[in-house]
């Protein structure tokens, strides 16, 4: 659960607040995108005309509105209350009317600041309502202020498109955080679920024989003082009762660890990348394959990768399956090259063993140079006949 959180908190960059260089570099540059619409009341700053006491005090309210509306997009709790963010956001609103109608129709690109403040800060039960009050207001002062009228279409699309498109963002971070986290809940129980399974094919394997075993060790020990016989033959009953549920616990973890051709290939690619070297394997693997014959095959996959990545050097690995026609019939053939070193096969427990696992469902195997550098493994398994 936490893990998923950690992942989708990556993506919050927006509304949340920086924790480190990078974020803050990333979200710095998120809000540079927007701060070019100041560019207007700065330049009018300078040569619109305005006295000096006017300049003095256009600047220091522009830097309060911008240092404010940091302040809200920056801030470092997700959770503050409503109530101190619609304060804030009035002070902006106060700030920028003020501003607009003291200055000229330049200060009116303040409110562009204040709807995206207000998708940005609020939740969106809340700043659907905000993002169009503050559109309102710009065209209120826009009709009001001389010439504003100029201004006001190429600021109500900034405006509302700006602010409802941080309400979006933050619905979809939050989206994403609520998948994730269902995410792994929903592996959690699957794993649960698994363990459940294991417990109870286990019970149903060694409860009658942990049963019948007790029971015959109290008969014997009864009889061991007057009727050694029939307690020897209780003991061998015991025997064979132990041999049985070994043999039985031993397919059943079988049966859970038997691998797949799926299951294999994404071993594999996991397992190829994280040693540098470039897979080229199938994309996936949906063909039906007796149960047996995958098995094997599966096992000469992960045998092979397991050798290239510890013991060829190679840069690329190539892995195909293959349905093949033979005149004994069809067969499923597996393919492992890789571009290593090269050399070849030596005989050890891992080519045995894959050497035994295929001819036992009547397969083959043959592993060895692929040109002057290189190594291939090939495995084969009849598929039966089909219709």
């Amino acid at each position: 659960m936490h893990e998923a959180e950690a992942e989708a908190e990556e993506v919050d960059r927006v509304v949340r607040a920086p924790e480190g260089t990078v974020h803050k570099v990333v979200k710095s540059l998120w809000i540079a995108i927007w701060l070019f619409y100041l560019s207007a009341p700065v330049t009018d700053l300078v040569r619109g005309g305005h006295s000096d006491g006017a300049r003095l005090l256009g600047g220091l309210g522009l830097l309060a509105f911008v240092g404010w509306y940091l302040v809200l997009v920056f801030r470092p709790d997700r959770q503050k209350p409503v109530r101190p963010v619609l304060l804030s956001l009035a002070v902006l609103s106060a700030v920028a009317t003020a501003l607009s109608l003291a200055l000229g129709r330049e200060w009116l690109v303040l409110f562009v600041y204040v709807s995206i403040a207000s998708g940005a800060a609020l939740p969106a039960q809340i700043s659907r309502f905000t993002v169009p009050a503050a559109t309102a207001l710009l065209t209120a002062l826009a009709l009001t202020v001389p010439d504003g009228g100029d201004y006001l279409w190429g600021l109500l699309i900034p405006a509302l498109m700006g602010g409802f498109a941080m309400v979006g963002v933050r619905a979809m971070i939050r989206t994403t955080i609520e998948l994730r986290q269902a995410r792994a809940t929903v592996a959690q129980l699957a794993a649960n679920e698994e363990r459940l399974r294991m417990a109870r094919d286990l019970h149903d394997l060694l409860g009658h024989s942990l049963s019948l075993i007790t029971l015959k060790s109290e008969l014997a020990g009864r009889m061991l003082p007057d009727h050694p016989d029939r307690a020897a033959q209780q003991v061998a009953d015991i025997e064979k009762v132990c041999r049985q549920a070994l043999v039985d616990v031993r397919e059943a973890v079988s049966g859970y660890r038997r691998p797949t051709l799926p299951g294999e290939l994404a071993g594999a690619r996991t397992a190829l990348a994280a040693a540098g070297v470039k897979g080229d394997l199938p994309s996936d693997f949906t063909d039906t394959v007796p149960e047996d014959q995958e098995c094997a095959l599966a096992w000469s996959l992960r045998e092979a990768v397991t050798n290239v990545v510890r013991h060829s050097g190679a840069k690329r690995c190539t892995v195909a399956l293959t349905t093949r026609q033979t005149l004994a019939g069809p067969v499923l053939e597996l393919s492992v090259t890789d571009d290593g070193s090269g050399g070849s096969a030596v005989p050890g427990n891992g080519l045995t063993g894959l050497t035994e696992r295929l001819e036992a469902v009547g397969g083959t195997l043959w592993a060895g140079p692929a040109g002057k550098t290189g190594f291939r493994l090939l495995a084969r398994v009849p598929l039966g006949s089909r219709s």
